[in-house]
């Protein structure tokens, strides 16, 4: 495809197909080509950035996003957005975190829908009886939370720093939640006592050692990277454990023959987009609400400033000081 005068989106989009054409199919692009069109000139009139994390798909990570990555990644860079309106890719508690960093701006979520098994799995009430139960102990909290529970904490983790964050404090103990298979993790690495919660990301709890076993049986030259939500069997059988921003610098870096990365569907698609030299075994899984999120969707969220993320003033000013101390570790 060339890009012509007077030629279809599909043509005038062809220099972003150039991006994602090993991974998406050419008799696709023409179904997306309008609604990126749409939204790369809604992102000129709304002075709009789209903010979206590694598990999105490639045609939304490639193609319409100005700002890509994980959860850490993100809230760093949504410091210093300058646009006035940040759409977030991604899920509930991530459009929390870069309201919470960007208070006068306006934060858009395109489905409201898009939630995430460990935000739901704690409330700010269950925090409070974890410090009656654990007085003086400090908690560390996992940005995948909502601004309540945040607000909750002394200090917040992403899967990146979560071993910095709890050694930072000084103490020989931690209470980390939610994720109960990442404390357990950062447990094995450090001296300090964690006290977990158990709370579980509904994509990474489903993968099992036998899993991990089965595909060394059938790729035995795979380098195996999994995510640390995965459960500690899983991480034990595996080459390397690391958040995503982690797995894509091993790859980009290391530039491994085979590899196989033991975490959501679509980070594997959106590395292999720009390095199609690697081969990747995909033993993934799907996650339902990091899915919600389509072109379509951005689209219409840009169209209409919906669905805008707001949070109680009482909470944000506590919620983002636990963020902000997480950022300075």
């Amino acid at each position: 495809m060339s890009p012509t005068t007077g030629s279809t989106a599909a043509q005038r989009t062809a220099h972003l197909y150039d991006r994602v054409r090993h991974v998406v199919p050419e008799v696709e692009w023409p179904f997306f080509a309008e609604d990126i069109e749409a939204i790369l000139r809604l992102k000129a009139e709304r002075n709009a950035v789209v903010l979206a994390h590694n598990y999105q798909t490639p045609e939304i990570f490639h193609c319409v996003s100005d700002i890509v990555g994980d959860s850490l990644a993100l809230a760093r860079e949504a410091q210093d957005v300058e646009a006035d309106v940040i759409v977030l890719a991604g899920v509930h508690f991530m459009a929390e975190t870069a309201k919470l960093l960007n208070p006068e701006r306006t934060v858009l979520i395109p489905d409201l829908r898009a939630g995430c098994s460990l935000a739901e799995s704690i409330t700010a009430a269950d925090v409070r009886e974890l410090r009656r139960q654990h007085p003086g102990v400090p908690v560390v909290t996992y940005v995948n939370t909502s601004a309540e529970v945040k607000a909750e904490s002394d200090v917040c983790c992403t899967s990146g720093n979560a071993l910095r964050v709890v050694e930072s404090l000084g103490t020989d103990r931690v209470i980390m939640i939610p994720d109960e298979y990442l404390a357990q993790n950062i447990a094995r690495q450090t001296s300090v006592d964690v006290i977990t919660w158990p709370g579980h990301c509904e994509v990474h709890e489903r993968f099992g050692a036998d899993d991990i076993r089965h595909l060394r049986a059938t790729h035995p030259d795979a380098v195996v990277l999994a995510h640390p939500e995965c459960p500690p069997d899983v991480v034990a059988e595996a080459d390397l454990a690391g958040s995503t921003a982690q797995m894509l610098d091993f790859v980009v870096t290391r530039r491994p023959r085979q590899v196989a990365l033991v975490t959501e569907c679509s980070m594997s698609d959106n590395i292999a987009a720009e390095h199609p030299e690697v081969e990747f075994v995909r033993p993934c899984n799907l996650c339902p609400h990091m899915k919600r999120n389509s072109l379509a969707t951005i689209r219409r969220s840009l169209e209409t400033m919906t669905n805008e993320v707001t949070i109680d003033p009482a909470v944000a000013v506590r919620a983002r000081a636990a963020v902000e101390r997480m950022l300075a570790v």
